[in-house]
């Protein structure tokens, strides 16, 4: 018998998983497989809330260096 484990999201993976959602819409809207190709690639608030999103997920709300 398999088990599974069941992991909890907190609210900033969650948030995180919402922002690569959109990240990836927009991205084939434009059509574009990176970011970095876009002509709005530096002023995008998009990728701004994204990195945002990922810097969050990693220190769970905390200023300041989190651990890998």
């Amino acid at each position: 018998m398999q088990t599974t484990d069941v992991v909890e999201m907190d609210k900033f993976e969650l948030y995180l998983d919402e922002m690569i959602e959109k990240l990836h819409r927009c991205q084939k809207e434009k059509p574009s497989a990176s970011c970095s190709s876009c002509k709005l690639y530096l002023d995008c608030e998009l990728r701004s809330n994204y990195v945002k999103a990922v810097y969050n997920s990693m220190s769970k709300g905390d200023t300041g260096g989190f651990e890998f």
